[in-house]
């Protein structure tokens, strides 16, 4: 017989607000933002951690939230893609994005935009060739990349 699904408070601070919640023990993060908190910027894609549509910041670090569970992330800090504009206001890369063209059908640009996003925090100036490193968790099935490239570069030399 199996044993009941267990669960857990957890205390976590998501896009600056600090949230206790209830979750059942086996729920996986990308669940958990999209589903308990209604954070649905962060994309299911292959729940096998091989597309990076569902990319957030865990403390800082750009992880896949399909591969981590909720009660992995008890007193970390995580920033979805909706905790990235300030004040309604674009963050520089988000508006390069848009100029660049660096979107079409859009699943994978959550997962683009944090990984991009961490990358520029620890290399405010990158080549192209430091993005597709950064990016090359990131699957885009529509773009071919290069406005993506090109964008995370612009979005760094305006001081992203």
């Amino acid at each position: 017989m199996a044993e009941p699904t267990r669960s857990r408070t957890i205390s976590v601070s998501v896009n600056g607000e600090q949230i206790e919640h209830d979750v059942p023990a086996r729920r996986l993060l990308v669940h958990f933002l999209r589903d308990d908190l209604g954070l649905t910027g962060t994309h299911v894609g292959c729940d096998t951690g091989n597309c990076g549509a569902c990319t957030v910041h865990l403390d800082g670090a750009p992880v896949k939230s399909c591969m981590l569970l909720a009660v992995q992330a008890d007193g970390a800090e995580l920033t979805t893609v909706e905790g990235l504009a300030q004040n309604g206001e674009l963050t520089a890369l988000q508006q390069a994005f848009h100029e660049h063209h660096a979107l079409q059908c859009g699943y994978c640009t959550p997962g683009m935009l944090m990984s991009a996003t961490a990358l520029l925090e620890r290399n405010p100036h990158p080549t192209e060739e430091d993005v597709r490193v950064a990016i090359q968790g990131n699957i885009c099935r529509c773009t071919g990349y290069v406005n993506i490239v090109e964008a995370v570069v612009a979005a760094g030399k305006r001081g992203a």
